[in-house]
């Protein structure tokens, strides 16, 4: 077919105006055209062979480039994944702080709110606060200073503050005020006061053993002074008496010096109560001393407000000192004055609640 295609080809047209050619022999022929074909087909192979070099170069190159995009695209994957983990850790601290954010907006608002009550409620929150702090405080002393205090501030505040609607919490607070006002309650650093004073008076109070001792000496010195003679001036003496009278007036006064001193030897004196006077001198000073425990424990019971203890123990100190004390003595009577007004006012005595006001706080509030 090489042959078919190639012999028109080969063959050389002939000139219109040329005068006939000689003809060729066919193997001239036959060679040029295998020539022909093998030029041909080294030119075709020579082609195909730098097609194929072409191809291969392509090929190469296109494969170092997707090596290199390849490389290029693990680089940018691990960037994509730390950037990842560092939005992922940056998405969770925003969180956090939109929580910590949200949180303290949403304590702004609440003081915000807080702040943007009414007075009339804030005066309202501050009166039930005052008073029920003043309670605590007069259930731990005792004393209704605290809440009597509490309650005159409320009404000063609510007179300044001149709201109609607080008139029915005003008028509460003034008849808890005067119900407060109108129970007497304990004075309880007054009463520890008087039983520190009798405590101190305890070392100068005079037993009845040391009272007798003393009247009897009293008694003889006044039998001396009345056994004296009253003397008479010298010139009567001499002019209107004798030795006789004289010695008879010597006599007399001798026999009542002696006669003196032997009634102060024997006395009979009624006692009540022997054993004040067979007190030991020792255990006068124990005497002393355990009234004045008995004292202090009546302090101490009157500070933990064990009003009882107080009573019993008072009782006791009065029976102690008029058993062994002089009661003729002014200190023994002030130290039974002493005791006497501590055991009257030592008593329990419950502090009214200010229900009233409370209950008006709380309608006010309601109704506002």
């Amino acid at each position: 077919m090489s042959d078919d295609h190639n012999s028109p080809a080969a063959e050389p047209v002939p000139a219109p105006a040329a005068p006939p050619a000689k003809p060729i022999p066919w193997p001239q022929v036959g060679f040029a055209a295998v020539a022909l074909l093998g030029l041909a087909g080294l030119v075709m192979a020579w082609l195909s062979h730098s097609r194929l070099q072409m191809l291969e170069q392509e090929l190469v190159r296109r494969q170092a480039s997707s090596q290199g995009e390849a490389s290029e695209a693990r680089a940018q994957s691990r960037q994509a994944q730390e950037l990842s983990r560092d939005t992922a850790a940056k998405v969770a601290l925003l969180d956090a702080r939109l929580a910590e954010v949200a949180l303290q907006r949403s304590q702004l608002e609440e003081l915000i709110q807080s702040m943007s009550r009414s007075r009339d409620e804030n005066v309202i929150g501050d009166i039930e606060a005052s008073i029920r702090v003043a309670l605590q405080q007069s259930g731990i002393t005792g004393s209704a200073e605290p809440l009597v205090a509490a309650l005159r501030q409320a009404d000063e505040r609510l007179a300044r503050n001149k709201q109609p609607r607080m008139e029915g919490v005003r008028r509460a607070v003034v008849r808890d005020l005067d119900r407060v006002k109108s129970v007497s309650v304990v004075d309880v650093a007054t009463l520890a006061i008087k039983l520190d004073e009798a405590a101190r008076l305890l070392d100068e109070l005079p037993l009845i053993a040391s009272a007798d001792k003393a009247e009897a000496q009293q008694a003889v010195r006044e039998r001396r002074v009345a056994a004296k003679p009253v003397p008479k001036p010298a010139a009567t003496k001499a002019e209107e008496r004798g030795w006789v009278d004289t010695a008879n007036e010597r006599w007399q006064e001798m026999w009542g010096m002696v006669w003196g001193e032997a009634r102060g030897l024997i006395r009979v004196t009624r006692i009540e109560h022997p054993e004040a006077m067979l007190l030991a001198p020792d255990q006068r000073y124990f005497l002393r001393e355990n009234l004045k425990l008995r004292l202090l424990n009546a302090r101490l019971a009157l500070l933990s407000r064990q009003y009882d203890t107080a009573q019993a123990d008072l009782r006791d100190v009065q029976t102690q000192l008029e058993r062994y004390f002089d009661p003729q003595s002014r200190k023994v009577s002030v130290a039974n004055e002493l005791l006497r007004q501590v055991q009257g006012q030592a008593r329990q005595v419950v502090l009214p609640r200010p229900d009233d006001t409370l209950a008006a706080l709380t309608a006010a509030v309601a109704g506002r």
